[in-house]
């Protein structure tokens, strides 16, 4: 840490922090960039903090496990996509820029590792999501169970209706972020 305070002294538009990511404030600095690379083991929860910062967070360049970024910019149809892809792209433009190979880390991990970048925009609003924390619910309950149908996963929770729905018979990882904002609406309409 103390080296990256040296080397970017003299730099106004860069301030190092050092810290628990999980319990700091990531709004307090008003609109940033984040960079990081972030712990393996807690990359979901950094993500959602970083998400739920919202606007304030202009760009978010981070370092991940290789597969968590497979998922977080997989396209529906895909082996990786998944809850986490259409919860990150319901918030950001997420690309993944390039991957790292263990050999550049000292010691090198078991695993590959990407460089995802994620560009906030107002996606939910666009697609008339009102109730954010309510729709993820509802994606949640879509890919509960990956290889089932949308209605195996969604009757018990919502009931009959989901029968009607033309997407009935299709799985969660066949449908783009705008179909679930579809059937989200038609749910509480």
């Amino acid at each position: 840490m103390q080296y990256l305070r040296d080397k970017f002294a003299g730099e106004s538009r860069l301030e190092v922090v050092q810290g628990d990511v999980l319990s700091t404030g990531l709004t307090q600095w008003g609109p940033a960039t984040i960079a990081g690379n972030l712990p393996y083991y807690i990359t979901s929860p950094i993500l959602e903090k970083i998400v739920d910062a919202g606007s304030t967070v202009r760009r978010a360049v981070v370092l991940v496990q290789k597969e968590v970024a497979e998922r977080i910019t997989a396209a529906p149809r895909s082996r990786d996509y998944g809850y986490l892809s259409v919860q990150m792209q319901l918030f950001a433009e997420a690309r993944l820029l390039f991957e790292v190979k263990p050999a550049a880390f000292h010691p090198p991990p078991k695993v590959d590792s990407a460089v995802v970048r994620l560009e906030p925009h107002a996606r939910a609003a666009e697609l008339g999501i009102v109730d954010v924390p309510a729709f993820l619910q509802f994606a949640g309950h879509c890919f509960r169970q990956k290889r089932k149908t949308l209605r195996n996963n969604l009757l018990g929770v919502y009931g009959g209706v989901v029968d009607t729905w033309p997407e009935a018979s299709l799985r969660a990882e066949q449908l783009p972020l705008e179909t679930f904002a579809a059937m989200y609406r038609r749910l509480v309409s």
